[in-house]
């Protein structure tokens, strides 16, 4: 198990998801088969651009630790409420009440230990297997007609200005935007300490909610699930580097990304010897791999809506 470091540099601990730089993204013509996360990359765009957020993001780290060490955390039900923004050029894009409907489901399910699959939990972890007690409720469904094939990373799809739709009060609201990424990107997420402006989740339509068949092996929901938690200050498991830290005390260390549904048990190459907790939701595994949180990553969600936390407006 990992002993939580403070960051000194936001910027030192970040790694490249992949992401084609240009951010222009190309259309997709079948499914995507490894998943993708931008979330990194944005946040090394975004560092570039504004000196100021390494700075912001370190008060929130130091908040976070401070508020997980003196057990500061919310006592109570949070409720967050969701606008999802559809961005659609085909009919297919322009995704179904109902389908969105599923991935508020499915965030319900995953955040508070409902969710069919948590039973199969390894014992090895069962002990820090977390029931996250977030909940979020629907609370608005923007669509726009786009003439865009494909958005890229760059925040294009959350400004009116660029033909997108602008967040609905950021502070108090997530925002969900689904739209067509390109580049084999399934999704995003603002950290905390991000512009307002662009701040929420970006979603690829084709894996919003239960989605078809054809969306196979991210047809489940997951992703929503893995960006909320970065929206929630979370890392990827592996810390985004090799044998990294995720600033969570009871996640084991990951080498790196895994792909596909690793058979437990899946012994990491770090030393000392142990084995890597494949199912987290913050991992790189299929939808039907991934299923729980841990009680060290919701004690550092917890922390963002305590009073003076980053996300304080979404408090109880």
């Amino acid at each position: 198990m990992k002993k939580i470091v403070l960051i000194a540099v936001v910027a030192s601990m970040l790694f490249s998801c992949q992401n084609d730089e240009s951010g222009a993204a190309n259309t997709e013509t079948s499914a995507i088969t490894k998943r993708n996360c931008a979330a990194q990359d944005v946040l090394e765009a975004q560092l570039k651009a504004d000196p100021t957020l390494a700075l912001r993001m370190n008060e929130i780290e130091a908040f976070s630790q401070k508020a997980i060490l003196t057990g500061r955390l919310v006592n109570g039900k949070v409720i967050i409420p969701v606008v999802v923004n559809v961005l659609y050029r085909t009919a297919a894009e322009n995704i179904s009440d109902a389908q969105i409907q599923s991935q508020i489901d499915v965030l319900n399910q995953d955040y508070t230990a409902t969710n069919a699959d948590f039973s199969s939990t390894p014992a090895e972890f069962s002990g820090v297997a977390a029931n996250v007690g977030i909940t979020f409720e629907l609370v608005k469904i923007n669509r726009k007609a786009t003439t865009k094939s494909s958005w890229g990373t760059r925040d294009a799809m959350k400004k009116t200005k660029q033909g997108g739709l602008d967040p609905t009060s950021p502070a108090t609201n997530l925002n969900i935007w689904a739209c067509t990424i390109g580049g084999g990107i399934l999704g995003y997420a603002q950290f905390p300490g991000g512009s307002a402006a662009t701040d929420g989740v970006v979603i690829d339509s084709k894996y919003f909610g239960l989605s078809s068949a054809a969306s196979y092996p991210y047809n489940l929901g997951r992703t929503a699930s893995h960006e909320v938690g970065h929206w929630m200050n979370l890392r990827h498991i592996w810390g985004d580097a090799s044998c990294g830290d995720d600033l969570v005390a009871d996640t084991p260390v990951h080498k790196t990304s895994n792909f596909g549904v690793p058979v437990y048990p899946y012994v990491s190459t770090c030393l000392p010897a142990h084995n890597e907790m494949t199912m987290n939701y913050m991992d790189y595994t299929d939808d039907r791999g991934m299923y729980m949180f841990t009680n060290g990553q919701k004690a550092r969600m917890s922390a963002l809506f305590v009073a003076g936390g980053a996300r304080a407006g979404f408090g109880i």
